[in-house]
């Protein structure tokens, strides 16, 4: 059996240098303290390689990113968060090289715990030899790596991976010390007309599900640009959601583009239910908890939404009225009939947000309801922070949504659905939730999926997505724990 090793860190990823990566283990397992603490010891650091001492740069930052954290939180961080920004920065030609052997072994410098679940589910990979950390009998890293040389100690796990017979072939660069161990070896860039894997590319299984507040990788320049808006970013949040609460739903599109946000609307919405007719169900993709709230700024006029999981503070801040269901099918279904003989109403079928460019399963609850249904298609482009969260605090959503420099949302409304797609013409409830999915995502440029909510809280938070909803003064404490260096 054909048998490569590759180093991760400036091969399978462009980038040679991890520090980003602890920077958002920094941020998302401890806070806004030990990002920033991590960061100020950047030049040290720096200064540390350019001596020749990368080792020492190197165990510097492990001990600042992970010391005292937990086990169980670390792993989080790397199942949840890190993963799409290790997508990010794939080498496609490395990852052809890396793909066309059939047993495949990732060697980095990084603890393993922070990679391990990325290369074995997303890239492949059979085996993972990287550093240790050293964890305490209460499940705490201490911020040390077992070994006195990382290097030494990653060259004698790969001799004894390969106890047997040398792997076949080494990608690495020119200081990579377990390179010497293969029987062949090669260094970038790397030439794609070699005969060995000249074959038709297979993409890396894509990241679905993503968690975390930053959307950038936080490289040193990008990070200190996060710490310097954070205060003007709090401010400004504050200013967006008090206007937001007090302003008439008519003057909300002129003060969002004074305040720095823009709304792109395509299509053309349906007029307000009149005469004692029905409303209509504008069926919305569902990006961030603003959907509904900016579809009605759109509109102009306030349209109830039904909500599965939202924070109860954010119901308390929210402008529009909401509708919250309990997941029993026909308890909900009689709350929606009865909104729906008031006027218009809003519902985000996947039940969830997602963040990448799919669609989850469509809930068929919505078809079996009404035959006067919108589809609308919503997205939205932020700078600095993402609006949701599944392993955070949901209350904070709305924060960190107006908190970015220049948000942008677009909303695209189709056609109401034709007699002939609706279930009164025979068709079943999930099939018109089915075709209603294909056409947002034709309208998006996303793809389908067959994955729900559950299967999102199972990747990124390891429960199911039941919440468990706190008092006012508990979400109120979080914002302030949150923010607290700030304020100081």
């Amino acid at each position: 059996m054909d048998a490569v090793v590759s180093e991760l860190e400036g091969i399978l990823l462009k980038d040679r240098d991890p520090f980003s990566y602890f920077m958002l283990v920094a941020f998302e397992a401890s806070g806004l303290l030990r990002f920033a603490l991590l960061l100020i010891f950047w030049p040290v650091i720096w200064l540390l390689e350019m001596l020749g001492m990368e080792e020492y740069g190197l165990k510097l930052v492990v001990f600042v990113a992970t010391a005292g954290v937990s086990e169980s939180e670390i792993e989080s961080v790397a199942r949840a968060v890190l993963p799409k920004f290790y997508m990010e920065d794939i080498d496609m030609e490395a990852w052809k090289v890396f793909s066309s052997y059939d047993r495949r072994v990732v060697v980095t410098k990084m603890p393993r715990i922070m990679v391990e679940r990325f290369v074995k589910e997303h890239l492949g990979a059979d085996e993972v030899i990287g550093s240790e950390l050293v964890i305490s009998r209460f499940g705490f890293a201490t911020g040390f790596v077992k070994g006195n040389n990382i290097d030494s100690y990653i060259s004698s796990r790969v001799a004894k991976l390969f106890i047997d017979e040398k792997p076949g072939f080494g990608l690495g660069t020119i200081t990579s010390s377990f390179l010497s161990q293969c029987k062949e070896q090669t260094h970038p860039p790397f030439m794609a007309n070699q005969n060995h894997y000249d074959h038709p590319l297979v993409r890396p299984l894509p990241v679905i599900f993503h968690d975390g507040r930053l959307v950038k990788r936080p490289t040193p320049s990008t990070a200190l640009l996060i710490i310097l808006w954070m205060p003007l970013g709090i401010i400004l949040a504050t200013i967006r959601i008090l206007v937001g609460v007090m302003l008439p739903m008519w003057a909300k599109p002129y003060s969002s583009r004074v305040l720095g946000g823009k709304v792109i609307v395509k299509g053309k919405p349906p007029p307000p239910a009149s005469g004692g007719n029905s409303g209509v169900l504008f069926v919305c993709t569902h990006r961030t908890l603003m959907d509904p709230v900016v579809l009605s700024t759109v509109l102009r006029r306030k349209i109830p939404a039904v909500t599965y999981s939202l924070s109860r503070l954010s119901e308390i801040l929210s402008p529009i009225p909401t509708v919250r269901l309990t997941r029993i099918r026909n308890v909900d279904a009689k709350k929606i009939k009865t909104e729906l003989a008031k006027g218009d109403l809003v519902v985000c079928p996947e039940g969830t947000t997602c963040r990448e460019p799919f669609l989850l399963r469509f809930s068929a609850l919505f078809a079996e309801l009404t035959d006067q249904i919108v589809p609308v298609a919503m997205n939205y482009r932020v700078g600095f922070f993402h609006a949701t969260t599944a392993r955070g605090c949901k209350a904070l959503d709305p924060v960190f949504f107006f908190m970015n420099p220049r948000p942008v949302y677009e909303v695209t409304f189709l056609n109401q659905l034709p007699v002939e797609a609706i279930c009164s013409s025979g068709k079943s409830p999930h099939d018109v939730a089915n075709y209603v999915q294909r056409i947002l995502a034709a309208t998006l440029g996303f793809e389908c999926t067959n994955f729900t909510r559950k299967d999102k809280y199972r990747v990124l938070a390891g429960n199911d997505g039941t919440v468990s909803y706190t008092s006012f003064v508990d979400q109120i404490k979080k914002v302030v724990s949150t923010f607290k260096p700030f304020f100081h």
